[in-house]
């Protein structure tokens, strides 16, 4: 590593010019390389109209970047033999053993046809289970029905929300597609069965504690709720408009400030920077303590067939990024996204909390904002761009 620190000028130039312009309340960002911080800064807000600085220690929920905790969850229960890849779903929630897909082209929720095989724990991992979230499809009527059954209500347990999904059918048979979905709620009841305790305290215990994390929770405590930044919101028809406006209702009243039912698997933690980006500098340095080396792969290497790339409702598919078991690694380089090296692993929340990893450089990025359904702005690219610059400008790779 050569002498000195990377120089970020540009990256923070950028960075403030999205909040200076509006798109952003507040950015806040970590750079590892190997063990060592080279990068740090807060910029912008965590309350624009009380004028309270975004700090390092503010709080973010960090809405979908929570499927990369329960799925390293779920991956260290793996590697302890206590639950397989490939066993069926079924096996620890008898709500989910007699699932049916739905027929190519069905109109109907009732025109479906019976699983070759089962939904198993691997088709979990990878969002290839043949689940969704209504808000990806809100005028279908797998949609509607998913509203209907309660899948986005805090007040059902994931027990619950089990017994309601198993009265649904899956959108395709599993492993037939991608599709992102609540498959990471029904990975996190499956680690409640297998473990034998409730979610949060399994987290608590074999995460949060061994990685001394310190402010990551599914509920604020309340000597901590004044550390939670202000959510804010755009125009969602013109998502390019300067024009945020407070949102702390978003996803619902009270949201993460007191406990209720639902442990939310899949999109439900609070963190401060700081914790996760110790958590991604685990992953990115051997896994200890959290995943032992051999877990490792299971991370970062792509579990998708052949050929098959996420993609999201009215969007093309993201031609060469596949997914992993914990998040998405991109396979090959394209067009479709530009600023990504193969190898790369990154995921990204709701509200705009993004994370990368660059694995032959041992690199782990955490970046935090709070803008609902802000997450595919063009901040990112550019922001993530700008720091790969820097680094292969100023530091040479880790050994």
């Amino acid at each position: 590593m050569r002498a000195g620190l990377p120089d970020f000028t540009r990256v923070d130039a950028a960075l403030r010019q999205r909040v200076d312009d509006g798109e952003l309340p507040g950015v806040s960002y970590a750079v590892l390389c190997g063990t060592e911080l080279v990068a740090r800064n807060c910029l912008g807000w965590a309350d624009r109209e009380a004028q309270v600085p975004l700090r390092e220690d503010h709080l973010f929920r960090v809405f979908s970047n929570t499927k990369l905790v329960t799925s390293c969850a779920a991956l260290r229960l793996v590697a302890q033999g206590r639950i397989g890849l490939d066993d069926p779903v079924g096996e620890y929630i008898p709500a989910l053993r007699a699932l049916r897909a739905l027929r190519p082209g069905a109109l109907a929720l009732d025109d479906t046809q019976p699983l070759p095989e089962p939904v198993r724990l691997r088709h979990l991992l990878t969002h290839t289970a043949g689940f969704t979230y209504a808000f990806l499809h809100p005028d279908t009527p797998l949609a509607k029905a998913y509203m209907a059954a309660g899948m986005a209500d805090p007040g059902l347990s994931l027990a619950q929300m089990m017994e309601a999904l198993g009265q649904l059918p899956l959108l395709f048979r599993p492993g037939a597609d991608w599709n992102y979905s609540v498959a990471t709620d029904v990975l996190g009841r499956v680690i409640e069965v297998a473990s034998g305790e409730p979610l949060d305290r399994h987290l608590q215990r074999h995460v949060f504690e061994p990685l001394d994390l310190h402010d990551t929770f599914f509920f604020v405590p309340p000597g901590k709720q004044a550390r939670l930044a202000r959510m804010y919101i755009g125009d969602l028809r013109e998502p390019s408009r300067r024009a945020l406006r407070p949102a702390d209702h978003l996803p619902y009243d009270g949201a993460y400030l007191q406990p209720v039912p639902r442990l939310n698997a899949g999109g439900g933690l609070v963190a401060s920077l700081g914790d996760f980006a110790k958590l991604l500098g685990v992953l990115a340095n051997g896994g200890a303590p959290l995943l032992a080396p051999e877990s490792l792969p299971s991370v970062f290497d792509n579990q998708l067939a052949p050929g098959l790339w996420i993609g999201f409702p009215n969007m093309p598919r993201t031609i060469g990024r596949g997914h992993s078991f914990a998040a998405s690694v991109t396979v090959e380089a394209s067009g479709a996204d530009p600023t990504s090296m193969p190898g790369d692993l990154q995921w990204g929340g709701l509200a705009g909390t993004k994370w990368w990893i660059w694995p032959s450089r041992r690199v782990a990025v955490a970046l935090m904002t709070q803008r609902y359904m802000g997450s595919d702005l063009p901040f990112w690219p550019e922001f993530k761009a700008l720091v790969r610059e820097a680094l292969e400008r100023d530091m040479e790779p880790i050994a």
